[in-house]
């Protein structure tokens, strides 16, 4: 076995003089001799996908059947499949993504010509899947092998919550089928929950956690320009190539854009990417480009040995993520960097993801209420109808409750039922308990930002749990922490001259808007043309300015006029406008008309109030999902002038547009009266995220 191992390494990883790391082999042999359940705790880099991949062919070769590995990383391990693929391991996957090859596959597992299939945890929740494809290969299961276990525990829930499922999976398998569970970061508190999961008489193989290629370091630059100014320069020296992490979407696309400014080579890599996912992975892969800035989406599982830097524009939430994220630097170079910058607003986006991970007891009793009142049961978007949640809250709520045991809800087809069984109180003290956690863990992250240089390596082992005399001295020079002021007034041009698209809605509600006699498609000579917003609500640039005079002053700076009338300039909307009008409110009366009367005035443009609030509603803010926010909005605006003072195109103003149901309906009544086209101009798009 010792030398067809040996083989299969080297034929795996392509170089003909590699040698197995410390317990690299002795994890193997734990397998394949069946001496029982494993799990292997090892950093990052050290080659886990190598043991399982190596025991799955050493069984085959022996006449074991097929093995079964569950991870969450199946669009980042192309990698690992093809190192697994050069040692002759006949690897499948079934997942959401490759319906079309479900038949393929399924076929040749019953053909017993495949060695390992891969699954996400996700799919143990599929009764397809269960009775059509598991059921047939359970009794010939040599092997189950459990990646990134950590999110067995319910620590790591709210990144994979159906890992939950795998507990009921064990508990039915053969005491002596053998198992093995690999993960990079599992402090005592996790490893406590995995061997109640994946118990009885777990062994653990735990290595060394120490990266010594790693210089770790910290800096606090509060605001966003500060950091992109940072990175411009760095940038300019840096050696090699990299990640950039950032914790929201909205955040990865900026930096990328602004670096692209500065004439760097880098994409932005986020959940949204799609089918370039893995072509910027082989861009970054084969140093095609500098860098890939990245979101979580970019995370576990994908290899890059030579990654020179790993920079975070934002402090993660845990030690956990970051260990995991830092980790993809350095491992097949002598020293890399890891650098954290950290940021005002970063305690807010990590409050919203601790706060919003778990459903609240007032959106878990509408869902239940909704459910109960519909005996037949309710859709997702039947929900959205009759639940003021957005549609990622009711799946979220929906998701978790449905992992419970007993299940209070129950899926037929496509729509969702109350079971007999009761919401238990351990839902909410784990809700509890997990949420309080994450606020601690979050803690030692500022912890670990105010450390002196030289000491986080040292940190983040002692927070994993490992044993830190083994750390030495970082191998690289501080990067330098100044920031260049030309720089930063550059960065903070950038952020303000960005504006976002606002794209008219060309279909009413499903119901309609019953007020306005209003339903199916908008003909689409009474539709908004599309319309310019000039920042994101609360963000870096011009969002700040735009809340600040909404809840602060009660009134919009001139400077927020200027930007506007420059975003027009450049935008050169036709037909041009020959007036400007402006969406009303009871609440803040004089609060957009104010405003919309000053840009009239710097286009030289006429300024005429048209319509008017017909009745005190909720703000839209508080309307969670767009059937919600339609309904709030049905007749609620109306013309409060017989004619329209003028025919010809009209700029629409507003504060703030989020679901766009304002503007449509102000648009729709505007084109019904005889008006021009409609184009809509508003200071801030909002959202319910980050």
């Amino acid at each position: 076995m010792q030398d067809r191992a040996l083989r299969l390494l080297r034929l795996g990883s392509g170089f003909s003089d590699a040698v197995f790391r410390d317990g690299q082999e002795e994890a193997i042999r734990h397998v394949i001799e069946g001496r029982g359940r494993l799990l292997v705790v090892q950093k990052t880099g050290w080659g886990k996908s190598f043991v399982y991949f190596i025991a799955t062919q050493l069984l085959r070769e022996a006449g074991s059947g097929p093995a079964l590995l569950v991870s969450p990383l199946l669009a980042l391990m192309r990698n690992q499949i093809a190192a697994a693929e050069r040692m002759g391991v006949r690897a499948a996957t079934i997942n959401s993504d490759n319906q079309d090859e479900w038949h393929n596959v399924e076929t040749r597992l019953g053909r017993n010509e495949i060695d390992i299939l891969l699954i996400s945890p996700e799919r143990l929740a599929n009764e397809r899947f269960l009775t059509q494809v598991l059921a047939g290969i359970a009794a010939r299961l040599s092997l189950l092998v459990i990646d990134e276990a950590h999110c067995i525990s319910d620590w790591g829930h709210d990144f994979r919550p159906h890992y939950r499922l795998l507990e009921r999976m064990v508990r039915r398998l053969p005491p002596n089928l053998r198992l093995l569970a690999t993960t990079a970061t599992a402090n005592n508190r996790v490893m406590e929950d995995l061997a109640a999961v994946l118990g009885p008489k777990l062994e653990v193989s735990r290595g060394d956690l120490n990266r010594a290629s790693l210089t770790l370091q910290t800096l606090r630059l509060p605001s966003q320009a500060e950091r992109l100014a940072w990175l411009a320069e760095q940038f300019a020296t840096l050696q090699g190539h990299g990640i950039i992490y950032t914790l929201t979407v909205r955040d990865a696309n900026q930096v990328a854009d602004w670096l692209k400014t500065q004439n760097f080579d880098v994409e932005a890599y986020t959940g949204e990417t799609g089918e370039r996912r893995e072509t910027l992975e082989q861009a970054l892969l084969h140093n095609q480009v500098k860098a890939l800035v990245a979101t979580t989406a970019l995370g576990m599982g994908y290899d890059k040995p030579d990654l020179a830097f790993v920079i975070h524009y934002q402090t993660p939430g845990s030690v956990i993520a970051y260990y995991q994220q830092v980790g993809r630097a350095g491992r097949a170079l002598d020293c890399a960097y890891g650098v954290l910058l950290s940021g005002e607003e970063e305690s807010d986006i990590t409050d919203w993801f601790i706060s919003s991970a778990f459903p609240t007891r007032r959106e878990v009793a509408d869902v239940l209420d909704a459910l109960r009142k519909a005996p037949d049961g309710l859709s997702v978007p039947e929900l959205l109808g009759r639940v003021n949640l957005s549609k990622g809250r009711i799946e979220k709520t929906i998701a978790l409750l449905s992992l419970e045991s007993p299940t209070p809800i129950a899926k037929q087809g496509s729509r969702w039922q109350l079971t007999a069984a009761m919401l238990s109180d351990e839902f909410w003290e784990r809700a509890e308990r997990l949420t309080a956690l994450r606020r601690d863990e979050s803690q030692q992250m500022q912890e670990y930002v105010s450390l002196p240089f030289g000491e986080h390596m040292g940190f983040l082992i002692r927070a994993l749990d490992g044993d830190p005399r083994t750390v030495n001295p970082p191998g690289l020079a501080p990067l330098p922490t100044r920031v260049d002021p030309v720089l930063v007034r550059e960065a903070v041009a950038f952020l303000r001259r960005s504006s976002l698209p606002i794209e008219p809605r060309r279909q009413w509600p499903a119901g309609g808007m019953p007020h306005y006699l209003a339903r199916g498609k908008i003909p689409e000579n009474l539709q908004a043309r599309p319309g310019k917003a000039l920042c994101v609500w609360g963000d870096a640039g011009w969002g700040n300015r735009v809340r600040q005079g909404k809840y602060r002053e009660g009134h919009f700076a001139d400077d927020l006029v200027e930007a506007c009338v420059k975003m027009i300039q450049e935008w050169s909307p036709q037909p041009a406008p020959t007036w400007v009008t402006c969406v009303p409110s009871l609440r803040h009366p004089d609060l957009v008309p104010n405003f919309a009367r000053r840009l009239a005035v710097a286009l030289n443009l006429p300024f005429h109030i048209v319509l008017a609030k017909t009745d005190h509603r909720p703000e839209q803010k508080t309307m969670a999902n767009s059937a919600q926010q339609a309904r709030n909005i049905d007749g609620s605006l109306a013309l409060c002038v017989d004619r329209l003072p003028r025919r010809g195109p009209v700029f629409l103003i507003d504060d703030l547009v989020d679901s766009r149901w304002t503007l449509t309906v102000a648009a729709w009544l505007l084109r019904n009266h005889r008006g021009g086209d409609v184009w809509p101009v508003v200071l801030a798009q909002t959202g319910h995220n980050p």
